[in-house]
């Protein structure tokens, strides 16, 4: 499944949902992961409404996005996009992350994880 994170560098989630310039695409499957493409956010619309709208267009085809905050109208934008927001509070590393993830496919994922890994429209290049 596609996993977008909010990072600056590649190696750290701690980007603001809403403030991050580029989001970095993960393909993470219970026993391999690899980065697929950074997608640039750019500029859209004047307020708030558009930039959320505008994010959440483009990171359409994954299932989850982690990011260090989000406010809770950028979060119920992607639910309503069928993409689960994931709040770290803290900056991580992004690939202790990923590795985390995957254990948690390994075992028995909660449902909501068990329906995004049975797929998510894909937009990004495998």
């Amino acid at each position: 499944m596609k996993i977008a994170f909010s990072t600056s560098t590649g190696e750290i989630i701690d980007q603001h949902f809403g403030q991050c310039q580029s989001f970095h695409i993960w393909e993470v499957e219970p026993d391999e992961a690899r980065f697929l493409v950074a997608v640039s956010v750019g500029v859209h619309g004047t307020d708030e409404e558009d930039r959320i709208a505008a994010r959440a267009q483009l990171l359409a085809g994954c299932a989850i996005v982690y990011t260090m905050q989000i406010g809770g109208p950028a979060a119920a934008k992607l639910v309503a996009h069928k993409i689960h927001p994931m709040k770290t509070d803290v900056e991580v590393n992004l690939k202790e992350a990923v590795e985390r993830l995957q254990e948690v496919l390994r075992g028995n994922p909660p449902p909501w994880l068990r329906k995004a890994m049975m797929g998510v429209k894909d937009n990004f290049e495998s």
